[in-house]
């Protein structure tokens, strides 16, 4: 049933899927909890007419409502608030469609390097990025700093810090970025490699500008970043700043809770593909189908799908699939993700001689 015959090109789009409740119902209060909160019946007309929701379409149990583009304004701190604000609280919805106008997409800068500009950084022409992360907590930083010289030996792209890696007491923040840029960093010159170094900005709030830039200056080459748990407006500020100017990996810690219910949430693609990408990631991490977590060969293509679609003028931003990777599976997702993927392998890369299995993930993904 269409209930709006209006154009909608040039507003804020968004799908649902309605599992309890009557879908007409829960759709008016959808639109009216979203934008005003408040009784629609005491509303001004001019407000009910141009600040509410609008339903588009409903059919059966799947709902379409547009907003007008000022109801987010305030950058991407709004449009999660409207997207999925107070909503998140009802039952049985889940957002499975996202639809935004080149006009408010202006306003967002998105991945500063994206595919291309990371291909350029790290000398990859062709081919998936190769990556992995320095672990286990508990390592003190000689010890990572010697992991990560080895991983860079060996060609990898990306060597990050475990997510878990903050300022822990027998790895402290400062010191252990330090110890493990300067490893990358002499380990890149005496092999002539082109590994990034991430450090993790798993830092107090009033602390994560002073540490990225401390990361860069200790010479750090990227940052990773936890928008579930710091923000994703975060996120964005140190992607859009200039002074920074360094590629960002969003990791998908606290984030879960929104896409593993299929009833409840934020579909995948929306989550890890489109919303990273208006948020600055140049690489989105989501747990890989076949691992030790629960995304199926489906949503990690939707993943994949939204993190390369066209999105205004935004680059394109790079799929890495993780999570119970192995070597034997890298011709199986190379043909799945195709080769603007990087895929991040973990724990798996130290069963046996470290440096032996990190050159043959790399020779195997140069074939």
């Amino acid at each position: 049933m269409t209930t709006s015959a209006s154009g909608s090109a040039d507003r804020i789009v968004v799908d649902y899927r309605i599992s309890v409740g009557d879908s007409r119902e829960v759709a008016d209060a959808i639109r009216v909890e979203q934008t005003i909160e408040f009784p629609f019946d005491l509303a001004p007309e001019w407000i009910q007419e141009t600040v509410v929701g609008r339903i588009e379409n409903i059919s059966g149990n799947n709902v379409t409502i547009s907003y007008n583009p000022g109801v987010a304004g305030g950058g991407i701190t709004q449009l999660l608030n409207v997207l999925w604000g107070n909503v998140s609280l009802f039952p049985g919805v889940r957002v499975t469609g996202l639809r935004l106008p080149d006009s408010y997409l202006a306003d967002f800068r998105g991945p500063r390097f994206g595919i291309d500009g990371l291909r350029a950084l790290v000398d990859a022409p062709t081919g998936p990025l190769v990556c992995t992360a320095v672990k286990p907590m508990g390592t003190d930083p000689q010890g990572l700093g010697e992991m990560a010289a080895t991983i860079t030996r060996a060609g990898f792209h990306i060597i990050k810090d475990d997510h878990g890696l903050a300022d822990q007491p027998w790895a402290r923040w400062k010191e252990r970025t330090r110890v493990i840029a300067e490893h990358v960093n002499q380990a890149r010159e005496q092999a002539g490699t082109n590994a990034l170094y991430m450090p993790s900005l798993n830092v107090p709030a009033d602390r994560i500008v002073d540490a990225a830039h401390e990361a860069k200056e200790a010479g750090a080459g990227a940052l990773l970043v936890l928008p579930g748990v710091s923000g994703f407006d975060a996120m964005r500020m140190l992607a859009d700043d200039d002074s920074l100017a360094l590629p960002i990996m969003a990791h998908p810690s606290f984030l879960g809770s929104n896409v593993v219910n299929p009833d409840q949430g934020i579909d995948h693609g929306i989550l890890f593909g489109t919303l990273m990408r208006l948020a600055g990631a140049d690489i989105s991490i989501f747990p890989n189908y076949g691992g030790r977590f629960s995304f199926s060969p489906a949503e990690c293509a939707q993943i994949k799908d939204l993190c390369h679609a066209p999105l205004g003028n935004l680059a394109r931003s790079w799929p890495s699939p993780g999570g119970g990777m192995t070597l034997d599976r890298l011709g199986e997702l190379t043909e799945f993700y195709g080769d603007n993927v990087a895929l991040l392998i973990g724990g798996a890369l130290h069963r046996g001689d470290l440096a032996t299995n990190s050159r043959a993930m790399v020779e195997a993904l140069r074939q």
